[in-house]
């Protein structure tokens, strides 16, 4: 994973808040409290994941964009059936 500035910021940010959260909840899975304690280490995890590998905002950016652009632009092929207006059906 090729990580630019702006990720690595953003992934610092995550991770101060995922970090204390994480502590905790290990602090709790060893007095005992299983269901607490494992719970807030999915959110703690799941903090520093979800951002990273399914919110990539390039990512989102770059299929709004391609979303809104003209098929011609999009560097999509067509088919070509439909590029030459032929009918697939005989």
């Amino acid at each position: 994973m090729n990580l630019g500035l702006m990720d690595m910021i953003g992934l610092a940010a995550s991770l101060v808040f995922a970090l204390p959260l994480a502590n905790y909840a290990v602090v709790r899975l060893i007095a005992g409290e299983v269901a607490l304690g494992a719970g807030l280490l999915v959110v703690a995890v799941a903090m520093v994941v979800l951002p990273q590998y399914f919110l990539d905002p390039g990512r989102i950016l770059r299929g709004l964009i391609s979303g809104l652009l003209p098929r011609q632009l999009r560097g999509e092929e067509e088919p070509i059936a439909e590029a030459e207006g032929e009918s697939t059906e005989r």
